[in-house]
């Protein structure tokens, strides 16, 4: 039996018992029950605020092995199990950004359009594409 059935079952037992309801122990019973139906509607309405939130954490995680596998290079797989084009496979080129030093790890898409603001300094770097490399 789970606390709403128990409550309920509860309440029959008072009501059964046919208390005059002017007695002093009579009100006191009937407050308590009152006081007991409240935390169990509390309960409840936790337990599905907990429930929404179980889910939400679920879709992050998912999400976020998602990231975790495309920033380890794997493919990334819907879950209709074809690849997305958006995070599939593509290529990575690794450069030196002359005004910082700093090493930075540009994709294909970067390089063709041709420019890009330097991450850890902002300097704007510029990148040129023979017609072969294309």
């Amino acid at each position: 039996m789970n606390t709403v059935e128990s409550l309920g079952y509860l309440k029959g037992l008072i009501e059964g018992l046919d208390l005059d309801e002017n007695n002093k122990e009579t009100k006191i019973f009937k407050a308590i029950i009152d006081v007991i139906d409240n935390i169990v509607l509390d309960i409840d309405d936790v337990n599905e605020e907990l429930d929404d939130i179980a889910e939400q954490v679920e879709a992050i995680d998912e999400d976020l092995g998602d990231i975790e596998d495309f920033l380890a290079g794997e493919s990334y797989v819907d879950d209709l199990g074809d690849i997305d084009d958006d995070y599939g496979e593509y290529e990575v080129y690794g450069l030196t950004c002359p005004a910082c030093g700093a090493d930075i790890d540009v994709d294909e898409e970067t390089v063709m359009e041709g420019k890009m603001e330097c991450p850890a300094c902002g300097e704007l770097l510029e990148f040129e594409v023979d017609d072969e490399q294309e």
